[in-house]
């Protein structure tokens, strides 16, 4: 997902003589400390059905803490969810800290931090995205995410403050805490005026996508422009040699603890640049493995948390190719990108994983230069569709949005359900139902003309070896109202992407 392989090399005498993170996972808690979340994060959950609070609430024991600084350990985060410090040590305090009797398990944090773009954001970006996702029909009913909160999780904030895309929210005083993981007691307002390297402006740019608007060349950047922010720096974009989920971890629990419902994070894990050992492999890519993955599932199925990610740029990688963590994680919305005129995969979005039994990504929108643009623009539109219908949980929204997109229900491990529609969603929003945009047709034998109705010459279409993975992504030549389909080897599903409209081919 990120470029960054000159600084790896760069500082690679400092990753190699620093000492390693670890997780160290505890065996029970003390059931009778105070839950650490707020009011508001209580009555939310009672709004969506949950349970106000349990275990997963109270905090790291702290004899626990105590008995581990005495080790000489040093702690850098804690996560209730987990019931874990993160800490660094080296491998002989590894060692003797996994002989605690109140330890159940020591576990080397994972190296490979991405952030999911290199190129800063630029106003031929966001015009056909707006246009794609049907931007205007929140605008006609006057929905810009007002009273929505919405938490993004990233690598820094740099000259946000000062962004003519973000005035409105700045003016208006609609940023309402900051905190950086990274550099914890230092006041978050640095995040806005200190640069360590171009990664420090990379949550500006996400944050533009979800809110931004520019009044004097009259361009909008993103959906939620009348929504509040928390916001946090999980990432040290100068330190690419250990993975840092800890301070994700930490930061996620902290909005939770504040009642945010709806948190963009356009960030992953994947490969690292040092010990080869430590790293993930794609087949830990699905939903379970990762800290951060099962953070992100205690989110979504616990405390109601509607959580969309990038899914990652991976694509043209083929030593890795899938989605990174947490976008693998089945509770949260995983976001790929498009190309802009056929609305199919372009070449850099990563693929979900085939041994997953659910579709990655879920949905996709067009980003010419990664998916951390594309997720945040989504973020945006699920801010609008909030307020909407402030009701919906965060399942009820992910399966909304997936209804709204334009190959719903023929999605794939490519684009997902392919991209949101405004129009759908609202109308989804305010009373259930299935779009009408879709057809099947069964074919037999090896060969079969199909009719649509394009404007199009050109459309996209996906071969697929199952309902959900494909083998092929192409383009189809439209003649004389029909498209001539053959076969291919193993093609057991060929999906027609016509945009407002598809058509699934089931071959016998």
């Amino acid at each position: 997902m990120k470029r960054l392989f000159l600084l790896a090399f760069l500082f690679a005498p400092f990753i190699l003589s620093a000492s390693p993170k670890y997780w160290i996972y505890l065996k029970n808690k003390d059931l009778n400390a105070a839950p650490a979340i707020s009011p508001l994060t209580v009555e939310n959950r009672i709004k969506l059905g949950l349970a106000a609070s349990d275990e997963l609430d109270l905090p790291v024991k702290s004899d626990y803490e105590r008995a581990l600084r005495e080790q000489s350990v040093s702690i850098i985060n804690r996560s209730r969810w987990l019931n874990a410090v993160s800490a660094v040590m080296t491998s002989e305090q590894a060692m003797k800290v996994r002989e605690l009797d109140f330890v159940q398990e020591v576990v080397p944090i994972d190296p490979g931090f991405y952030i999911a773009r290199t190129k800063a954001i630029e106003k031929a970006q966001m015009a056909p995205v707006m246009s794609q996702v049907q931007a205007n029909a929140f605008t006609k009913e006057n929905i810009s995410a007002k009273d929505v909160t919405i938490g993004v999780i990233d690598a820094g904030f740099y000259g946000a403050d000062s962004s003519l895309s973000l005035t409105q929210i700045f003016s208006n005083k609609r940023i309402l805490g900051i905190r950086d993981y990274v550099k914890p007691g230092r006041a978050g307002e640095l995040l806005f005026s200190t640069a360590e390297s171009f990664s420090d402006m990379h949550g500006t740019e996400v944050l533009a996508a979800i809110a931004g608007i520019d009044f004097q060349d009259e361009i909008q950047y993103g959906m939620a422009t009348n929504a509040k922010f928390y916001l946090a720096r999980t990432d040290y974009s100068l330190r690419e040699y250990r993975g840092e989920e800890d301070n994700w971890i930490a930061a996620m629990e902290w909005m939770d603890s504040l009642g945010v419902r709806l948190i963009n994070t356009s960030l992953g894990y994947a490969k690292g640049f040092s010990d080869p050992k430590e790293n993930y492999v794609p087949s830990q890519m699905d939903g379970k493995t990762s800290a951060i993955s099962k953070a992100a599932q205690i989110a979504s199925d616990r405390k109601g948390i509607m959580l969309i990610v990038s899914a990652g740029n991976e694509g043209d990688d083929k030593s890795w190719e899938i989605v990174s963590a947490p976008a693998d994680a089945k509770g949260v919305l995983a976001v790929g990108a498009t190309n802009g005129k056929l609305w199919n995969r372009i070449g850099y979005s990563s693929v979900g994983p085939e041994f997953l039994s659910y579709i990655k990504p879920n949905v996709s929108c067009f980003s010419l230069y990664g998916t951390s643009l594309s997720a945040p623009v989504i973020t945006g539109f699920a801010a609008c569709l909030l307020q909407a219908n402030p009701k919906l949980t965060n399942k009820e929204l992910i399966s909304l949005i997936e209804k709204s997109a334009h190959l719903y229900p023929y999605g794939n491990n490519f684009v997902g359900y392919g991209v949101p529609q405004a129009s759908r969603a609202l109308a989804l929003a305010k009373a259930p139902y299935l779009p009408d945009n879709a057809k099947l047709i069964n074919a037999k034998g090896r060969s079969i003309d199909v009719d649509v109705n394009s404007e199009d010459q050109m459309v996209a279409i996906y071969r697929k070896k199952t309902d959900k993975d494909v083998i092929a992504q192409q383009v189809a030549k439209v003649q004389n109202g029909k498209i001539a389909l053959k076969r291919q080897n193993g093609e057991r599903f060929t999906t027609i992407d016509l945009k407002s409209y598809v058509i699934e081919v089931a071959w016998d």
